[in-house]
């Protein structure tokens, strides 16, 4: 077991993410969790929803190595060209 010093300190939207997954995008599914931020492998146009949105955006020429500081609910599929996704939670 791993020795964590802050694993008895509250989480909140400015604390690291405890959580890593790979984001596999869907035009259907949406995420069990919603991300803190996104982590963007390789470089492209990204379709998602935010957690409090009503409709999908797409963040077009995001950069390859990005940290993207969005609450996220679902990446689409259809719009994505961006590989190598990952959200953080």
């Amino acid at each position: 077991m791993i020795l964590d010093p802050f694993s008895s300190a509250s989480d909140s939207l400015i604390a690291p993410a405890r959580e890593a997954f790979a984001i596999a995008p869907s035009d259907n599914a949406e995420f069990p969790r919603a991300t803190k931020a996104l982590y963007v492998g390789t470089g492209g146009d990204i379709a998602l929803r935010a957690v409090g949105s009503d409709a999908d955006v797409v963040l077009r020429n995001v950069v390859a190595g990005s940290v993207l500081a969005i609450r996220l609910r679902a990446v689409r599929a259809s719009g994505t060209t961006a590989a190598n996704l990952v959200g953080l939670a």
